[in-house]
């Protein structure tokens, strides 16, 4: 039994926030000399101790001009060069994990995840396992031009989400791929690079799925029944990324999991069963658990009490197998719900070797 996390922030905390993932997330809380900065709640020895053998861990760059920027992102970009320095920064730091770690393996090729499986084996002991890392792009804002996107593939980038806020390639918050996202997907396409629908408009994501001819997945959106937001999917869309056989990761920010929570309610009004209705709500709708993983974002800039009552930090988040099993799921779902069945889109999407 192992868990797939599909969102977490590891080399943007980096960059942002000097967070170093090597350490125990209660041991950077300390080091952390300003108190109003978002806690850490990931890192190396909390992944594994949860059992958290694979992360798709992003690279995630901001716009000076976001209306949503935090005063503790102090790194933003205001041109094309900067998104891609920025970017690059944080591609190397994976790179440096990799290489100053021996206990963490970045994923570019199917040899890659097959190795970071085996030493999850039942006879490996715990200071056998390995973190396995996929890099993904949240944000296509460093690609400068579709054909560019085979450079950032080659450079260990294995999934894309071609919009988090309105760019090139997506006209606005509400509007549909440009020519030059088009063309993004069709470059994406032919590598078999796997697409992450989470960020894009409705009618930019209805258009990514109807159109793209490799594998799908939305990595962190919740069902917009719970909260009706745009990070958030429609049942219209949950529906269509089923039929296309895609995944999408639920996250386990509050703000997602229940309608009338607000930031100054205590943590214990927000439990992991609301994680589970989330889970159980794609369930019911598509009539399968094949299309519904995990997809934390616990490390995206929220106070403890943002998070569901029991979650620290990624060691806790192996507490979610119990709320699923508590719901009366087989421990074969819980399984897929938990790891399968995003293993499954990565084994399509990724090269041989």
């Amino acid at each position: 039994m192992l868990i797939v996390d599909a969102q977490q922030n590891i080399a943007f905390n980096a960059q942002q926030l000097e967070r170093d993932f090597t350490t125990w997330a209660w041991h950077q809380r300390q080091a952390q000399l300003k108190r109003d900065l978002p806690p850490a709640t990931s890192s190396l020895r909390d992944n594994l101790l949860g059992r958290i053998a694979i992360v798709f861990g992003s690279l995630q760059v901001i716009a000076a001009s976001s209306p949503t920027l935090q005063p503790w992102q102090r790194y933003t970009y205001r041109s094309i060069d900067d998104a891609q320095q920025l970017a690059r920064w944080q591609l190397d730091y994976y790179r440096r994990l990799a290489g100053d770690s021996d206990r963490i393996e970045l994923i570019l090729t199917k040899a890659d995840l097959t190795n970071v499986l085996e030493s999850w084996q039942e006879d490996k002991t715990l200071d056998q396992h390995l973190q396995g890392i996929v890099i993904l792009m949240k944000g296509a804002e460093p690609i400068s031009e579709p054909r560019q996107c085979e450079q950032w593939l080659e450079n260990g980038v294995r999934i894309v989400a071609p919009a988090w806020q309105p760019n090139r390639y997506v006209a606005g918050y509400d509007g549909e791929l440009t020519l030059l996202g088009y063309e993004l997907l069709e470059v994406m396409a032919n590598h078999n690079v796997l697409l992450d629908i989470s960020g894009l408009s409705d009618r930019a994501a209805a258009e990514a799925i109807e159109r793209y001819e490799a594998p799908i997945i939305a990595s962190h959106a919740n069902p917009r029944y719970f909260q009706d937001s745009p990070r958030c999917l429609s049942d219209d869309l949950i529906l269509r990324l089923a039929e296309r056989d895609g995944v999408m990761g639920i996250m386990v920010y509050n703000r997602y999991l229940r309608k009338d929570w607000h930031p100054s309610d205590p943590k214990r009004r927000v439990t992991t069963s609301h994680w589970v209705d989330a889970v159980d709500y794609v369930c019911q709708l598509t009539g399968v658990v094949d299309h519904v993983g995990l997809g934390s974002d616990i490390d995206g800039g929220y106070a403890y009490s943002s998070l569901p009552d029991g979650i620290d930090t990624t060691s806790d988040l192996w507490l979610l197998r119990k709320a699923l099993l508590a719901r009366g799921f087989a421990e074969s779902e819980v399984m897929a719900i938990l790891g399968g069945n995003m293993l499954r889109k990565l084994r399509e999407s990724l090269p041989v070797g």
